[in-house]
């Protein structure tokens, strides 16, 4: 049996490098034990100093699960509050690093997201799903809390729903998440590749600076206040002029305009 790991795939192409960290404990469900979170976190943090790094996936081995949760093995070998924290601390570390890696994480969701793996999956800034995925968030069955990332739960699908899945445990379906706005897409697994590629490819059209940008507002968003997130923005919006991308961009937009014009007036001449 191949041992746990976390596999770093990197795909260069004409507009930068796309980047996919593979869970792979496929036996288990891509569970998370602690020698797979660490290698997890030392993986996303290298990830995090690469140059040219234009959109990143998050995803597990296998076809059946993207992440089971932690492992329950392990959690069960807990004996006291210090390796307790230490336990629950590493799937912080996970999340947290995910959500600090500068450019847009992409979720691809195939089969079972259980309780950390759903708090990885709403860690990402984007999540697209199989049909035949199933979430959940398990913990009190287990005798435990939802805890650490489950915190960004209330912002994807609001404080009700976030109620329902921590305090019963009970497991949905793709479909129910894509309505509630727990995931943004779902496709059938064969086409789920082809739908994160489509949103690369869309991420390839955007200023690679602005875009990170914006990734770094939207997050300073989920802890200002209305006025305080509002300046946050002015000012972000001045540093995205500290290089030429803004005018670069702009200008080949007004290029790309005027010459549309120019094809559609030939055109209509042509057919008068």
């Amino acid at each position: 049996m191949t041992d746990a790991q976390v596999r770093l795939h990197l795909d260069k192409r004409a507009q930068g490098s796309v980047v996919t960290l593979e869970i792979d404990n496929s036996s288990r469900l891509n569970s998370l034990n602690t020698k797979l979170m660490e290698a997890f976190v030392a993986a996303a943090n290298a990830v995090t100093r690469m140059d040219d790094v234009r959109a990143v996936i998050i995803t597990g081995a296998g076809g059946k699960a993207f992440v089971g949760g932690a492992d329950i093995s392990e959690m069960g070998d807990l004996r006291d509050e210090v390796s307790a924290r230490e336990f629950i601390g590493r799937v912080h570390q996970c999340c947290h690093a995910v959500r600090a890696i500068p450019v847009p994480t992409i979720a691809k969701i195939n089969g079972y997201v259980f309780g950390a793996g759903l708090e990885l999956a709403a860690a990402c800034d984007l999540r697209a799903c199989s049909d035949t995925s199933v979430f959940g968030m398990p913990e009190v069955r287990l005798g435990i809390p939802s805890v650490v990332e489950a915190a960004l739960l209330p912002m994807l699908v609001g404080w009700g729903r976030t109620r329902w899945m921590l305090m019963l445990g009970d497991t949905f379906d793709a479909s129910q998440a894509q309505s509630w706005g727990l995931v943004e897409t779902v496709v059938a697994p064969g086409m789920l590749d082809q739908a994160v590629n489509q949103w690369v490819e869309s991420l390839f059209k955007c200023a690679p600076r602005a875009v990170m940008l914006q990734k770094q507002l939207i997050r300073s968003w989920e802890d200002l206040p209305l006025r305080a997130a509002i300046a946050t923005g002015i000012d972000t919006f001045g540093s995205a002029y500290a290089t030429t991308e803004p005018r670069d961009a702009m200008q080949r937009f007004l290029e790309s305009n005027a010459q549309r014009k120019r094809e559609a007036r030939s055109a209509a001449k042509e057919g008068g």
